[in-house]
């Protein structure tokens, strides 16, 4: 897998209790990290998939309200976990729904492994559709933010029987967005950038006089040398208590655990001769036939995903006829800022708007 300089030899501190199956090292949070935290009183679900190397890595997820109900997928990115959709959860269990909410490989309850290079965008791929087929949920109606709208549309586009409409926010499927006059460029810029604080990367972001805002997200994962997620959403999201705060560090008890948090920027396609480029442009085109109901609901604020709506409102016919919005005083975890309109987003979108206030 093709990297940008300097990731591959950012090393990790490995330390504690490694558990091992075939070739692929990973550790498990401990369950004690999960007691007693501020709004999540949900009861853990695992299952096992397939880790690609004649092992297994277990999933967690959350499965909440009817079980005969119709399914609300919610997907997280990096670098949170389902703690995320914790505001959200109760209203739309509420209105009937089922709400399933997993913790990627490398987040939340769900297995970590160790090294860098088991991270690859193709394996997620590989991880989630296991789990969805498994699962064997359909009639979905997903909600996908961040590195959730990277798997989920490929989820989306591979399994779309199963997948009855679709809510993006702050999220997309890049193909390679750097053109490849800039590529070589760009990549020896980024050798010199330096490791930023967590509070510097929204200025970055914003500003457009320059180098890439993500470029620095990237470094800023692969090279600082105490990642602290909490930070990083006490920086990024002005609703952050400091509950939420440890909430967000509990599944990384130390550096060890972090391999993924620290790979999935290096996994985004922006440029155009990164994996994955061609199986993203092979899912733009069933995107492309895609009629079922697809809103977009990005925030007013976020730096990282402004303007990313609208190739899915021009190319994407399920987006005709449904209510588009903006999601207002919102930053790029939206879910933290405004649960409240991301759920009303959902019943809008599924024809339950007044299921909570009939």
């Amino acid at each position: 897998m093709m990297m940008l300089p300097d990731e591959r030899e950012e090393g990790l501190p490995f330390t504690g209790k490694t558990q091992k199956r075939a070739t692929m090292k990973f550790k498990r949070t401990p369950d004690d990290r999960f007691n007693n935290l501020t709004d999540y009183p949900y009861e853990p679900n695992y299952l096992q998939v397939d880790d690609g190397e004649g092992g297994e890595l277990r999933i967690h997820y959350l499965d909440e309200g009817d079980s005969d109900g119709d399914v609300i997928l919610l997907l997280h990115g990096q670098p949170a976990w389902s703690y995320l959709y914790r505001h959200m959860i109760p209203p739309l269990v509420e209105a009937g729904f089922r709400v399933v909410a997993p913790d990627l490989v490398g987040f939340g309850r769900s297995d970590k492994p160790t090294e860098i290079e088991d991270y690859t965008y193709a394996r997620h791929i590989a991880w989630m559709s296991d789990w969805l087929t498994q699962m064997d949920l359909t009639g979905i109606t997903v909600f996908l933010q961040d590195w959730g709208s990277l798997i989920g549309l490929r989820l989306v586009t591979a399994f779309h029987e199963r997948f009855a409409g679709v809510v993006l926010s702050n999220g997309g499927l890049p193909t390679g967005m750097v053109p490849a006059e800039y590529t070589e460029p760009l990549r020896e810029v980024y050798k010199t950038l330096p490791v930023v604080k967590a509070e510097e990367l929204g200025e970055r972001f914003r500003d457009t006089s320059g180098i890439p805002g993500f470029l620095y997200w990237r470094k800023f994962c692969a090279a600082s040398p105490d990642l602290r997620i909490g930070d990083i959403f006490a920086a990024i999201s002005s609703t952050t208590s400091d509950d939420a705060r440890l909430a967000y560090d509990a599944p990384f008890p130390d550096q060890s655990y972090m391999a993924g948090a620290r790979r999935f920027p290096s996994l985004v396609p922006i440029f155009h001769d990164e994996p994955e480029v061609e199986e993203n442009k092979a899912a733009w085109e069933v995107l492309k036939k895609f009629d079922k109901p697809f809103m977009c609901a990005f925030a007013d604020d976020d730096p990282v995903t402004a303007g990313g709506d609208k190739k899915f409102l021009k190319e994407v016919p399920g987006c005709q006829g449904v209510a588009h919005r903006t999601i207002e005083n919102a930053h790029h975890f939206v879910q933290q800022d405004q649960p409240e309109e991301c759920v009303q987003a959902l019943l809008d979108l599924t024809g339950r708007s007044q299921a909570l206030n009939p």
